[in-house]
């Protein structure tokens, strides 16, 4: 008799247990996604459209009905502004952690991305950023994703295409003074200089100084052709002003990605009179076959044209289902294993697949030009 019972009650521990470790498997009915992005300030508009990206899929997926593990999940978007600040960045890092989200989307800036990535990285969170400089995944953390190509590949881009393209032999470097920025710029003057060019000029600003009479000047007495700059949209546009307001607009003018906006285009990016141009990690969406039915998608729930790579983190959020949707809990460190080996599908770009830094294995760097209100594609490359 007392065997009996005992083994009745072995066997209700057991299965107590069972039942016990199942539930520690069983996701939460909410698994939380932190977007990290400028949503105030000069790039806003860019910040909000990296939001919307992500809004557009967390909508889509929990339509479609969620499951990890055969539980019926919602994913939820915790958005925070960092104000492409550093400080801010790190604030609003803790902050997500505090809330409790499984992986981040963020952030634009490199300054910021590099700054909050330890804080994702101490709790194994992961963070996916369409930040370019190399130092992001050169800190060598586990949890860092860069989405695009990166500024390595640029620099190239800038420099050789630059050097090759443009006429006239006088160069202009300029930069933001951010992480991006200077870093960008000096690569591409290292290029320029590979490449045998003058530069006449090289200065460096704030990243959110506008004033450049004085600059203006300077370009003009340097007798300078061609500017290369990494400055953002609206210090390019305040710039061109500053040019035309002297008569000095017979120069050609490439800029980095932060330039290659819709607030640019709309801008009058006409003023350079030897042409606008860009280099971006970041095809337009319109490049893919999908592209044409997420811009439809975009443009109907948004009321506007997408501003950046909106596109970009709409793919990343499908890939960052996916790996959730792989592990049994979706707890942020089994996240993290997944994406390290997941060759994802995402809807508009194709795949998202991750070298053992971090780096994405499919990124290119395109050349455009304005033209007729839109960015046109001059060329586009994998090794440059």
């Amino acid at each position: 008799m007392r065997k009996r019972i005992f083994g009745g009650v072995g066997a209700w521990v057991g299965l107590a247990c069972a039942l016990l470790l199942q539930g520690c498997d069983s996701p939460p009915a909410t698994i939380k996604i932190g977007v990290a992005q400028p949503l105030t300030g000069n790039l806003a508009p860019l910040g909000q459209d990296l939001l919307n990206g992500v809004t557009l899929a967390v909508e889509e997926i929990n339509k479609e009905g969620f499951k990890v593990n055969g539980h019926a999940v919602t994913l939820e978007i915790v958005a925070v502004d960092d104000r492409a600040n550093v400080e801010t960045g790190k604030e609003v890092a803790h902050q997500l952690v505090d809330a409790g989200v499984v992986a981040v989307i963020g952030d634009l800036n490199s300054g910021v991305s590099i700054a909050s990535a330890p804080i994702y990285a101490a709790k194994s969170i992961a963070q996916m950023a369409i930040s370019t400089n190399p130092k992001f995944t050169a800190l060598g953390l586990p949890t860092t994703f860069r989405l695009v190509a990166n500024d390595t590949m640029q620099a190239k881009a800038m420099g050789s295409y630059s050097a090759a393209q443009f006429k006239g032999s006088k160069y202009a470097v300029l930069d933001d003074g951010t992480p991006y920025g200077k870093d960008l710029a000096a690569g591409a003057a290292a290029q320029l200089l590979a490449a045998k060019k003058e530069i006449v000029l090289t200065q460096s600003f704030d990243d959110k100084t506008t004033a450049f009479d004085d600059l203006a000047d300077k370009l003009k007495a340097a007798g300078t052709e061609i500017v290369v700059s990494t400055l953002s949209d609206f210090q390019m546009l305040a710039l061109l002003e500053s040019l035309k307001k002297i008569n000095y607009t017979q120069i050609a003018l490439l800029g980095g990605d932060t330039s290659k906006t819709t607030l640019m285009l709309k801008g009058g990016g006409a003023g350079a009179e030897q042409g606008l141009f860009t280099t971006s990690p970041i095809q337009e969406a319109r490049e893919f076959s999908a592209g044409p039915a997420f811009l439809d998608k975009y443009r109907a729930k948004f009321k506007i044209e997408p501003a950046y790579a909106g596109h970009y983190t709409y793919d990343a959020t499908y890939v960052l289902a996916a790996a959730i949707r792989r592990t049994k809990s979706g707890k942020p460190a089994d996240i993290v294993e997944q994406l390290r080996k997941i060759d994802g599908y995402a809807p508009v770009t194709g795949s998202m697949k991750w070298y053992a830094k971090g780096e994405l294995r499919y990124g290119v760097i395109g050349i455009y030009r304005a033209r007729g209100g839109a960015w046109e594609l001059q060329m586009r490359s994998d090794v440059w």
